[in-house]
């Protein structure tokens, strides 16, 4: 197990390159369960999370060739196991995506209930729901989904009782080799979203509407392979542009997509960020001047995403003024915030609203992670400290940061990993 040790104080200045999403590319990992040809995944980021998209992947039996620019090639035409285990499920959420694709083409599957960062219940009753009312028996005991269907799964008007992105992505991979047309109904419209409906397309499936809430998918005979680009990583952008401006610099990120982060752009402009937006680029200078407090409601794409609402309370820690952060996507996502005010923040938590009284500077201390966003905003607030900060429990940063630490020195942060020895 590593730590991170950071001396704050000092001002981000440089250029970095954006990886690949890794919310577009687990899902799109698992569409290769839909095709007996290879698929080829490019631009995917060297994280945790795809190794273990891998390696339950290969327990299955699926061949997979990574090459030495992490583009991945997987052929499930060797598959022998339709069964994800919990000692690979439990670590990582998206492991329920291969739910929908496995029952689709191969009419069977147990998946493990899954695991993942602690922030709040995220329950996979959606995903169950619409794959029964496609003609699937499904129960759940033991920790385990079992599922199976008679022929061909069945087309059906779906309708999501509340936003789900990784429900949303079961039901467009089972539908694409279901029989008849499917309508999804209160449909994710994230941009994740349309890159795996890009990619499926891509590999011969029907669906259209994808980006808005209502989905139309005209199941096919089969899926072909191909190769497909992840989209850049629009939270990675966003975790870095919002370090630049709590800590007065000067950054542009470059290989990026402008337009899936218009939300978090409005509110680094209103933090007092000049912003220089190029075609796949995003410059940001606070020109050394102190950011200004934001308030934000966190809410499904396009507004403003969970997924940046910890990395703007460490920004708020430190601007001018009070600002309110209000959570609506997940509960007990707040658990940064102790850590925060043990460095001098000046936070207090109002049910699902954080209040933020910016203080001049905080003060480095030890803090642990909780999960994988908490942990990104906790790197900000130990750049923007006085002496020194060491963050635990960093294996969350890596489940969805390639290479922090390398990219935040690459910009002259003083930051380091260190082993900690056991005992």
């Amino acid at each position: 197990m590593d730590r991170l040790h950071i001396n704050g104080g000092v001002s981000l200045e440089g250029e970095i390159r954006i990886a690949g999403a890794k919310n577009s590319a687990l899902p799109i990992l698992a569409a290769g369960l839909l095709t007996a040809e290879p698929l080829q995944v490019c631009n995917m980021p060297h994280l945790v999370d795809i190794t273990t998209m891998l390696e339950l992947l290969g327990c299955m039996g699926v061949q997979r060739v990574v090459d030495e620019r992490m583009n991945v090639q997987i052929d499930s035409s060797t598959i022998r196991n339709l069964k994800a285990p919990y000692e690979l499920v439990r670590t990582m959420r998206a492991s329920i995506l291969v739910l929908g694709p496995l029952l689709a083409r191969h009419g069977r599957a147990e998946v493990a209930l899954p695991g993942g960062c602690a922030i709040g219940s995220r329950p996979v009753n959606q995903h169950v729901a619409a794959l029964r009312s496609m003609g699937a028996s499904i129960e759940v005991e033991n920790g385990y989904i079992r599922a199976e269907v008679e022929g061909r799964l069945k087309a059906a008007h779906v309708f999501m009782d509340v936003v789900t992105v990784t429900g949303t992505e079961n039901v467009m991979m089972a539908a694409s080799l279901a029989d008849g047309q499917t309508i999804i109904e209160n449909a994710a419209r994230e941009p994740e979203i349309v890159d795996l409906a890009d990619c499926l397309n891509r590999m011969g499936a029907d669906i259209k509407g994808q980006g808005s809430n209502t989905m139309v998918i005209n199941g096919v005979e089969e899926l072909h392979g191909c190769s497909f680009a992840v989209m850049p990583d629009r939270i990675e952008t966003g975790t870095y542009l919002i370090a630049a401006a709590a800590t007065r610099g000067h950054v542009k990120v470059k290989d990026t997509c402008p337009q899936t982060l218009e939300a978090v752009l409005r509110k680094l402009e209103q933090a007092g960020a000049s912003l220089r937006v190029g075609e796949d680029s995003i410059e940001l200078d606070m020109r050394g001047r102190r950011p200004r407090s934001v308030s934000l409601r966190t809410s499904p794409y396009p507004a403003f995403p969970t997924d940046m609402q910890a990395q703007f309370t460490a920004l708020n820690a430190v601007a001018a003024g009070t600002g309110s952060i209000t959570e609506t996507v997940f509960e007990n996502r707040f658990m940064h915030v102790h850590e925060m005010n043990r460095m001098g923040a000046n936070i207090r938590v109002e049910g699902n609203t954080v209040i933020v009284e910016g203080v001049e500077s905080l003060k480095g201390a030890p803090v642990m992670a909780t999960d994988l966003r908490a942990s990104a905003s906790l790197i900000i607030a130990g750049l923007v400290s006085q002496g020194e900060t060491t963050v635990d429990r960093i294996y969350h940063i890596d489940r969805g940061y390639e290479c922090i630490e390398e990219k935040l020195q690459s910009l002259g942060a003083r930051i380091s990993r260190v082993p900690v020895r056991s005992g």
